[in-house]
């Protein structure tokens, strides 16, 4: 009789392989994505530190004064020449006004000066004139004084013999002392003319070097004048490019100092793009390489690119404060440099659309 009470025998059951499948796949997927990752990562660098750049033209007021229009508005854009701000420019009138009564006055100085020399270089010819004749009533009084010496010689003689009477010797001395001071005054009235032609010669030089000093002095208010000009001019506030007007925060009747910048002008004509790669990735870079470029304002779009240029310092150095490891406390961080990018083929209706400091993601080409 058989015993009812033995337990069955179960059957064993199978091992699932769906699982070692999976795993299996996982880990072949894994490793050849892996590898796909690090040969990519071996030709390629990439960073999203990168921002939009392009032309920045401040806008600068060159002279002092209350702004009494402004013709732009936030976000405008305008093209060159176009007015932007107006300053009150009555003290640059008033300048002008000024320089130009300034000129007038170096400029009457000259006339008068020449004036002058033209009085005194006549008045020298006139001179000298008188002396030529002066000279030439002396050499015909040297002759009478000869003559009458030589009769007060033969008188002298004769009246010794009682050849003529004391009367007729007397009359011959007196003719030789009269031709005497009629040499003399002659001689005198030559020296003090030829004195006064001497004196006009110098009046002549003095006058030529006033004319010489109004002729500087009216030069220099020459340029006073256009110096008044220009800052005139300055009082209107034109754009130096086309482009697009920042955020402008003056207001009507607000002072400005000289100098001082106003808001700035965002140049519209090119963009590029600023990478900033970390100093370990930037050993293999070189200039020239392809870049491919993604801007997060146009996800579905991808740009092209090439390296153009590489900063000759790191971004720390050119900020307000670089670091200084000289001070003990160091702690060594990873620096940056930046990488100017600029675009390839770039589509001008795109262009118009990206604005300076839109974010960017670069990857660089190695190869």
């Amino acid at each position: 009789m058989e015993n009812n009470n033995t337990p069955a025998i179960e059957p064993k059951k199978k091992k699932s392989l769906v699982f070692p499948i999976i795993l299996a796949v996982v880990v072949v997927v894994g490793g050849i994505y892996g590898y796909r990752t690090y040969s990519y990562g071996q030709i390629h660098e990439e960073t999203d530190d990168a921002q939009i750049a392009s032309n920045m033209s401040p806008v600068i007021s060159k002279v002092s004064g209350y702004v009494t229009q402004i013709k732009v508005k936030d976000n405008q854009f305008v093209k060159k020449g176009d007015t932007l701000v107006i300053l009150d420019n009555g003290d640059q009138k008033m300048a002008l006004v000024q320089a130009e009564a300034a000129l007038e006055t170096a400029k009457s100085n000259i006339s008068n000066a020449q004036a002058s020399t033209t009085a005194t270089s006549k008045n020298i010819g006139s001179s000298q004139a008188a002396v030529t004749t002066a000279n030439a009533q002396i050499e015909a009084a040297k002759v009478n004084v000869w003559k009458t010496n030589q009769d007060l010689k033969r008188y002298s003689v004769l009246v010794k013999d009682h050849s003529i009477t004391e009367q007729q010797y007397e009359q011959a001395l007196a003719a030789k002392q009269s031709a005497d001071r009629q040499l003399q005054v002659l001689v005198d009235q030559r020296n003090q003319i030829a004195q006064q032609t001497s004196i006009a010669s110098s009046q002549t030089a003095a006058s030529s070097q006033q004319i010489s000093v109004a002729g500087s002095v009216a030069k220099q208010r020459e340029v006073d004048v256009e110096n008044a000009r220009l800052n005139l001019s300055y009082t209107i506030i034109l754009a130096p490019e086309d482009g697009f007007v920042g955020k402008v925060p003056i207001q009507a009747g607000q002072y400005l100092q000289a100098g001082s910048q106003l808001f700035s002008l965002v140049k519209n004509d090119q963009k590029w793009v600023i990478a900033n790669f970390k100093e370990t990735q930037v050993d293999k870079m070189l200039e020239g390489q392809k870049v491919k470029i993604e801007i997060d304002a146009f996800p579905d779009t991808e740009f092209d690119g090439v390296v153009s240029s590489f900063s000759p310092a790191t971004g720390s150095t050119f900020s307000i404060l670089p670091p200084d490891n000289a001070s003990g406390n160091f702690v060594k961080v990873v620096q940056r440099l930046p990488v100017k990018i600029d675009f390839v083929k770039l589509d001008l209706n795109v262009a118009k659309k990206l604005r300076t400091g839109m974010n960017v993601k670069a990857e660089v080409s190695l190869k």
